[in-house]
């Protein structure tokens, strides 16, 4: 009997890659002929009937051609002991094109580029959440002697400037107390705790440097309370038009669909673990506009996930090479953000 399933399962992977690659229903003497299965047709019709019977494959129309359901692609995508691993050309011109960007809106706005042309398909990636963040170092910059602008910079390769002015003149000896206090206060610690270690600090200092120090407080609270992970960059949405007929009726609907960073964000909800593919085929998608698409998505980091990244695109998909792109693009991003 294992054998049994061994060849259906055999002939629905021929069904899969056959429709995937050409888009037209797949016959049995296609799979007999293209496939080197080591059985007649005869009992690739039997299998084939069986995968219909058990929900895995369907006769769009009376023809003698299948194709996958998502119940079939499921089985096609859990059953995936091969992923094909990118070719070392490949690696390269992701490491090179990845590596030029020049600050962290550059990097998410590449691997996005990046990404839709790997895959072909819609690529989405999030910007890092802050709830993971921590304070690397903040820089205090005098502008003009009453004037400062604060780069703050997170682990997760965030850069964020703001001026603050002052009101008063302050001294060189007097920004450079300011920094010391306030990357004693911050520095290292994640960024909910830095904002309230921050709000702490005017009645804690010193009397000349109070003035100074409420108004720098009070930008640095607002700009460590902000929420840049609901921010998200998207790329590649007219691959989703090369291939209407892969959206029935629905093609407008995903579209719209993906305007919608809450529906984007909830797509991309599952990645919690750094590396680990999610794969959500069709029906699975909790969205009902998104339910003609499918959802490749990880979580990018190094030792955990700063934010999410994917691709979406018909269920319909090249799965093992769309998994690989994602995976290594991810690899990608976590390696340049950890390491800035």
């Amino acid at each position: 009997m294992a054998n049994a399933d061994e060849r259906r399962f055999d002939v629905l992977r021929a069904i899969v890659a056959d429709y995937v690659s050409n888009q037209e229903p797949v016959g049995s003497k296609t799979i007999v002929e293209r496939h080197n299965l080591g059985v007649s047709s005869a009992t690739v019709r039997n299998d084939m009937a069986t995968l219909e019977e058990e929900g895995y494959i369907t006769q769009p129309h009376t023809s003698a051609g299948r194709i996958p359901t998502d119940k079939g692609y499921r089985l096609f995508v859990d059953r995936l002991s091969e992923i094909k691993p990118l070719s070392a050309a490949e690696r390269r011109a992701i490491t090179t094109f990845l590596d030029s960007g020049t600050d962290l809106d550059d990097v998410l706005r590449r691997s996005v580029r990046l990404l839709a042309q790997l895959t072909r398909q819609v690529a989405v990636v999030q910007y890092p959440m802050l709830t993971n963040a921590a304070v690397r170092h903040l820089e205090v910059v005098p502008l003009t002697p009453a004037r400062l602008m604060l780069v703050l910079i997170t682990d997760s390769g965030r850069v964020d400037q703001r001026t603050v002015d002052l009101g008063d003149v302050i001294t060189e000896d007097g920004v450079a107390r300011l920094r010391t206090v306030l990357n004693t206060a911050m520095s290292g610690r994640r960024l909910n705790e830095a904002a309230a270690r921050v709000a702490e600090l005017p009645d804690k200092s010193p009397g000349d440097l109070r003035d100074a120090l409420i108004r720098v407080c009070t930008v640095l609270v607002e700009s460590l309370a902000e929420h840049p992970e609901e921010r998200l960059v998207l790329g590649g949405t007219a691959n989703l038009t090369r291939n209407v007929a892969d959206f029935p009726g629905s093609l407008r609907q995903v579209l719209e669909a993906l305007e919608e960073q809450v529906v984007v964000l909830k797509l991309l909800a599952a990645t919690r673990n750094p590396g680990a593919i999610t794969v959500r085929i069709g029906e699975e998608n909790e969205d009902e506009q998104m339910r003609s698409t499918s959802v490749v998505s990880i979580g990018y980091g190094q030792d955990m996930v700063l934010g999410g990244m994917g691709v979406v695109g018909p269920t319909r998909m090249d799965y093992p090479g769309t998994i690989a792109a994602v995976r290594a693009v991810a690899n990608y991003v976590g390696q340049i953000l950890s390491g800035r």
